[in-house]
């Protein structure tokens, strides 16, 4: 199955923003029990190596990425998905030539529809929440439904839903997941997200 389909199917994008090492890998290892298949990771590149080499059937993706460079080290470390913070040209080249998944990030209509434009298959649309939440979402697609729009930044757990019904492919949601939670907090949160979309 692409990498587009799974996003798809899931509807959940976990992100993980740590750079404490031994924490990234206890909040991945507990999104994975708790069912998620798709995990950014903004966390140094050693997470990323050991995560992929140890879990091969999850996708992940190096967050944070705005240099070809960037993207080739993260690749090398096992990154299935690059994600950058903007949206340009070098990065957009570099992952065709590579073949890898790229998710530039768009903050305008605009933005978003060059994108598109440029064969991006999912288009961030972020800080989603500084933007006008899942009603701006709704704005965009509403114009543009052909796009498949993946809003971050800022996500209530009791946005998602909202965010889905406004045409969003995915949610992409991190801090909500795991901020002050322990590994089993983590896990039940997790598993309760992943319960309110499939209803």
């Amino acid at each position: 199955m692409k990498i587009l389909d799974i996003i798809k199917q899931e509807k959940i994008y976990g992100i993980i923003r740590q750079d404490d090492i031994n924490l990234a890998l206890m909040i991945a290892r507990a999104y994975i029990e708790g069912g998620l298949r798709v995990i950014e990771l903004n966390c140094p590149i050693e997470v990323t190596r050991e995560l992929s080499q140890k879990y091969n059937d999850i996708i992940f993706a190096q967050g944070g990425i705005v240099t070809t460079q960037q993207a080739q080290q993260a690749i090398s470390n096992g990154a299935k998905i690059i994600s950058s913070p903007i949206f340009q040209g070098n990065l957009v080249r570099f992952c065709a030539c590579n073949k890898t998944f790229l998710i530039p990030s768009t903050t305008t209509p605009n933005e978003a529809y060059s994108a598109w434009k440029s064969r991006m298959a999912l288009i961030k649309i972020y800080p989603v929440n500084e933007l006008g939440g899942y009603e701006y979402i709704k704005d965009i697609t509403k114009p543009m439904p052909f796009l498949n729009l993946l809003p971050c930044g800022f996500v209530k757990l009791n946005e998602i839903k909202k965010y889905l019904s406004a045409k969003a492919t995915a949610v992409g949601i991190g801090r909500e997941l795991y901020d002050k939670k322990d590994f089993e907090e983590i896990k039940k949160t997790v598993m309760h997200v992943k319960d309110t979309v499939r209803n």
